[in-house]
Order: C-alpha cells, then structure tokens, then sequence
C-alpha cells in the first residue's frame, strides 16, 4: 500500500514538471504593470488632479518564461515632459503611438505589445507661484550611553522652494520634516527625512538628508580658585574652602584642548544667605558640555 503512494505522489510531481516546462514554453498573453517615472518638469508647473499615472497596464504576447519574468521585474519606463510642456498652462499630452513606441522598446525582442491601458497619457499642467522658506528639523534626537551629540542635526540644504497660490504662500516662511524621534545615537547617523508641504501647496522635494554627529565623551577634572562677586563695598568676604574641585564633560577627541584656564568658579553675596554660598560655574570653552563642582556650596564668614 505504501509503494503504491509513493509511485502515485512520483506521478503527480512529474506531470506538474511537464505542464510547469509546457506553461514556460508556450506562447500566451497576460496583463503586466510598467511602472513610469516622469523626469523634465519645471519645478513651477503644476498638475491638475488626477495628475499623470505612475502605471500603465500592458497585454503582452510571449512564452511563458519571458511572462513570468515580467511579473517578478516590473518593466519600468522614463518619460521626459521637456517637450510636452509649452507656456505657463496648457496640457501634456503622450499619444497613443508615442507611448507604444516607448514600451515596446523596453520590451525584450520575442514579445509583441498588444495593447496599453490608458491608451495615451493626458494631464492639464499650469503655473504656480514660488517661494523659498526656511528648512528645519523637527524631532527629538538622544544619543547612547557614554555618547554626547556634538552639533545639533544639521540637514543637506537650509531653504526649500515653495509652490503655490500666493495666498497660500504668504503664510508660511518655514517648512518642517517629519517629526522624528532618534534614541541611542553613537557615531554618525545619516538618514532621509520626510518634509511635510502645508496645506495647498508643493515643494520641490519630498525629503531631505539629516545628518546627526556624536562621540564618546569622557571627564576632566581641574582644582580652580573660587572668587566672590557681590561683595558690598567696606566689607570683606573670606570662603572656606578657598578652591573648588571641578569636573567637565568633553568630547574625547577634545579632550587636550580644554585647560583649567577655560572655567571660572564663583559664587554671587547675598545678605538673605548667612553662612552658604552656592558655587556656579562659567565656561567659555565650547567643547565642554557640562559642569559640575565639589563642593557645590562653600561657607563663609562676612567681615568688616
């Protein structure tokens, strides 16, 4: 009984090997996408809705192998509007033998276009107004542990154009990306952002480039004296501890270039305090991105 099935499921997968091998051979017609990409367009021109298609269905006549090729890599055609378009309005038009001729030239040599779904390309284009307005980041961007972001997200370009109605237009001076929210960044990071185009109008680009720098970071400490601002006048003010011990974060390919000359701790009088200062810190160094003391509160005695 066993040898009966398994000489019976030999049957089945050699006559689905047969009819696979008859079905590539043989020559049939079947429906196929060609994906198109427009390229030509002055940035100003507008298409009125639908606007162009990106697909055109195609029936085309080969064997099957070829057909089946055709399914799995789209066919894909590049139409230039450079010649379609003439004036500030009107309408481009890609007739019927036109776009035949276009397909059948990527078509490999055995296969015979039979028909084009739409038949020809038609889109009523016209003028927009433009402006250029400011491009900006919009997100949140943290950077891993033991990293520190070293300038703020930089994107490829700072302005972007702008199509419109000047009503439209007149409003808006910033165009934003998608907000995006960027967790444990280390090195650098480069990705695409989306742009968002404000209602009624256009942009000359869908995204933007954005680039985020970070490095690891590392502590340098330093002892420097603390001074006393605030001090009124007749009066003398001595502080205990008279020195301060002072911890800054840096970036560790900076690290060489920062110097106990580059921070200044102080702390400011005031009469409501009686015996404690609180120590603040100034740094005019612009590779150090954080400070701290010890202490962080001194004592002190208010003399005559």
């Amino acid at each position: 009984m066993r040898k009966d099935v398994l000489t019976f499921l030999l049957f089945v997968v050699l006559a689905a090997l047969v009819w696979y091998v008859h079905a590539m051979q043989s020559v049939r017609n079947t429906h196929v996408p060609v994906l198109i990409q427009y390229t030509g367009k002055p940035g100003a021109i507008g298409l009125k809705e639908p606007g162009l298609p990106d697909t055109v269905m195609i029936e085309v006549r080969d064997a099957g192998a070829r057909l089946n090729a055709y399914h799995k890599n789209p066919l894909r055609l590049t139409i230039d509007l450079h010649s379609y378009i003439h004036g500030e309005k009107g309408t481009i038009h890609v007739p019927s033998d036109a776009l035949r001729r276009s397909i059948s030239d990527i078509l490999q040599g055995t296969s015979k276009l039979i028909e084009t779904s739409p038949d020809e390309i038609r889109c009523a284009y016209f003028t927009e107004k433009e402006k250029s307005v400011v491009l900006a980041f919009d997100g949140e961007v943290s950077p891993a542990a033991e990293y520190q972001i070293t300038t703020a997200p930089t994107l490829s370009r700072s302005r972007i154009k702008l199509y419109g109605e000047d009503r439209a237009l007149n409003a808006i001076d910033t165009v934003y990306t998608e907000h995006l929210i960027l967790s444990d960044v280390y090195d650098t990071l480069d990705v695409r952002a989306a742009l968002l185009a404000p209602h009624n109008t256009r942009l000359e680009a869908d995204s933007v480039d954005l680039r985020v720098v970070t490095e690891r970071f590392t502590e340098r400490k330093f002892t420097v004296p603390l001074k006393i601002i605030g001090v009124p006048e007749g009066y003398h003010i001595r502080l205990f501890p008279k020195e301060v011990e002072v911890s800054v974060r840096v970036g560790i390919s900076h690290f060489a270039q920062i110097q106990a000359e580059d921070i200044q701790a102080y702390c400011t009088y005031s009469p409501e305090r009686t015996d404690k200062l609180d120590v603040d810190i100034h740094y005019k160094n612009p590779y150090i991105t954080a400070a701290w003391t010890y202490p962080a509160v001194v004592e002190f005695i208010l003399e005559q």
